[in-house]
């Protein structure tokens, strides 16, 4: 893990100076004592344009909008908000930082922001007033969105739980009357499930949000993308354990897992052809508030749990993580971080996160409180999803070449590879090394 330490909070007129070098201008800045007020002066005319992926809960958009519309109704800013699938807005945010053209504001995952962090605007002042507010950042989040431990790229956004989804009674008609607490027992389960005709399945294509288990595979038998001293080691003897293992899972697998992208898993389970994956908590909310008794039925069968730990010991979780970035293009800077500190306020952020229904888990810690995560027990596990995330750079640092790797599926493909037979574990392991090495040496 980064050993990045917290930035102490801006004080006094140093603090007051340093916000105004950012550019902040007519930004109202925080009290010594408690940084409870903020906010920053729209230019006259802004109009903004937001883009952010699509949602997998319906009621994440609709909060989303009915906040956006009480921004526009207070400011007077116009906001125009694109959806795009998750595989779709990183390509369309690299092409917008690298033309200096596009949104002003772009909701991403995992550590984009890293991939061209001159060309975002420095959010430093409101993330930290935020922070203060509101019982600071989980760790995750500075990671990703303050790599060099200074300036903050933008703002954590939350996470998606990758946590696995399962049908109890076909998990008991397994033999297990409770999800498997170990990597042992976690393929136990799997060849009983498929012996039974109820397999399960998990996304081996190159799915942004659902292929996050690959990571967990990995460090849950001790390998890791990087060292302390970012150098690649991919190519272990702990990294090719793991692809054995996975070697042994596959085949307990649903077909056509390796052309999975993030909707299939959604789909297969929804319709009783899986009953084991790993998701966020979208295909319970969907099954919940489905009109279909069929659907509801099944929601009274699903349950949620966190992956089983390896023989390294300790929980390894992989979560997709979004991020919020403004691009140094943009017109209007004020009303762009004006944008961003109203939605992440408490009376917005609560009712996003209610709206969600424990899609997206907080990444302030003030906010575990929502009534989300204690309204329904089964929300409860996907509440800590940013509190326990690990950075799929793990263990080096983060930056370019760690937003390099995720983005190129690097991971996802090598334990595709060995899974399915295409190479062997050890031919799997050498491409990946080559393949992230290029990053790395940049």
């Amino acid at each position: 893990m980064s050993d990045f330490n917290r930035r102490e909070i801006l004080k006094g007129s140093a603090g007051i100076a340093a916000a105004a070098s950012l550019g902040v201008g007519s930004a109202i800045f925080p009290s010594l004592a408690n940084a409870q007020t903020l906010s920053y002066k729209p230019e006259p005319g802004a109009k903004l344009r937001v883009l952010r992926w699509s949602r997998f809960v319906q009621g994440d958009i609709d909060a989303y909008m009915a906040n956006v519309k009480k921004f526009s109704d207070a400011t007077g800013v116009e906001v125009r908000v694109d959806n795009e699938g998750w595989e779709d807005v990183r390509p369309k945010a690299a092409v917008a930082a690298n033309t200096g053209a596009g949104p002003d504001i772009i909701l991403s995952t995992n550590d984009d922001a890293n991939l061209y962090p001159e060309k975002v605007l420095d959010c430093t002042e409101l993330a930290e007033y935020l922070g203060q507010k509101y019982g600071g950042w989980y760790s995750a989040g500075e990671q990703f969105m303050r790599p060099d431990g200074k300036h903050w790229l933008g703002l954590p956004l939350g996470a998606s739980g990758s946590l696995i989804v399962y049908r109890i009674s076909q998990v008991k008609a397994a033999g297990f009357d409770a999800f498997p607490k170990n990597t042992d027992d976690f393929l136990k389960l799997f060849k009983a499930l498929k012996a039974n005709g109820t397999p399960g399945g998990m996304a081996l294509g190159n799915a942004t949000g659902d292929s996050t288990w690959t990571n967990w595979l990995i460090w849950a038998f001790g390998g890791k993308l990087a060292d302390k001293n970012n150098q690649v080691v991919l190519n272990s003897p702990e990294t090719l354990k793991a692809l054995e293992y996975a070697k042994e899972l596959y085949p307990t697998f649903i077909p056509g897992t390796l052309s999975w992208l993030d909707p299939n898993n959604n789909k297969a389970f929804l319709d009783g052809q899986l009953s084991v994956t790993n998701n966020g908590i979208s295909i319970y909310y969907a099954a919940k508030n489905s009109p279909d008794p069929k659907l509801k039925e099944m929601a009274a069968d699903i349950n949620h749990a966190v992956f089983p730990v390896g023989p390294v010991g300790v929980p390894t979780e992989s979560h997709l993580f979004f991020n919020q970035m403004i691009m140094k293009y943009t017109k209007y800077p004020n009303a762009a971080r004006e944008f961003l500190r109203f939605m992440m306020e408490r009376p917005q952020f609560d009712d996003w996160l209610v709206g969600c229904g424990g899609y997206v888990a907080q990444p302030l810690r003030a906010y575990e409180a929502n009534p989300v995560w204690t309204s329904d027990p089964k929300n409860t596990p996907y509440r800590d999803s940013v509190k326990n995330l690990r950075p799929a750079g793990y263990e080096g640092k983060l930056g370019y070449a760690s937003a390099g790797v995720a983005a190129d599926f690097i991971i996802p493909n090598m334990v595709a590879e060995a899974a399915s037979g295409s190479k062997t574990p050890q031919e799997a392991a050498e491409r990946a090394q080559k393949r992230a090495e290029r990053y790395y040496k940049v």
